[in-house]
């Protein structure tokens, strides 16, 4: 239980209650972050208006994949139960891998994925861990991959956002919906 009490969506300004009851209409469920964030809704919209820049962008040479493999990986790094199992919910759902998530979590260098998402997982957990020692060297080797700048600056961006995410789900107790748990684990039945 987070040690900061959600308040009632009902309580919320409309247009954080709006966004709210959307993602609950899509998802099935309100995802804790939505509700524990919302106690400050000044904090709660720059919070999501930067994830959303940065997870939701359609200009980027990574997709949408790449973006919650970074997440996941680097949550990972930083303890963070909340990132690791949400966004691994969603690395399922968009690599279509059930083992993807729990693979790069623990250790992304074993994990099926391409020489490409590697090199980029190599770069965000140097930005996650050792930030001031990123060179010259990092660059070139994404380079080497087919990244180009912006995507790097997206990879960090990622990094470093999810980096004060992490801190703040810790800190505060925030506990993953039981339903990340299953998503993307078994194939959707089609009815």
């Amino acid at each position: 239980m987070s040690r900061y009490p959600a308040p009632e969506i009902k309580d919320l300004p409309d247009d954080i209650r709006a966004k709210i009851l959307e993602v609950q209409e899509k998802a099935g469920f309100v995802p804790q972050v939505f509700l524990t964030f919302a106690r400050r809704p000044a904090e709660w919209r720059a919070f999501f208006a930067y994830h959303d820049a940065l997870m939701l962008r359609e200009d980027s040479g990574l997709s949408k994949g790449d973006r919650e493999m970074i997440v996941t990986t680097t949550s990972a790094a930083n303890n963070c139960l909340y990132c690791v199992v949400a966004h691994g919910a969603i690395l399922r759902i968009y690599e279509k891998k059930p083992l993807v998530a729990d693979q790069v979590a623990v250790n992304y260098r074993k994990a099926d994925i391409s020489q490409r998402q590697r090199a980029m997982l190599d770069f965000a957990m140097k930005v996650c861990l050792y930030s001031d020692e990123i060179e010259e060297a990092d660059f070139a080797a994404l380079h080497a991959h087919g990244f180009n700048d912006e995507d790097i600056w997206d990879i960090a961006g990622i990094t470093a956002f999810f980096g004060l995410s992490n801190r703040m789900a810790s800190f505060s107790g925030m506990m993953p919906n039981p339903e990340f748990y299953a998503m993307g684990r078994t194939p959707k039945s089609k009815s």
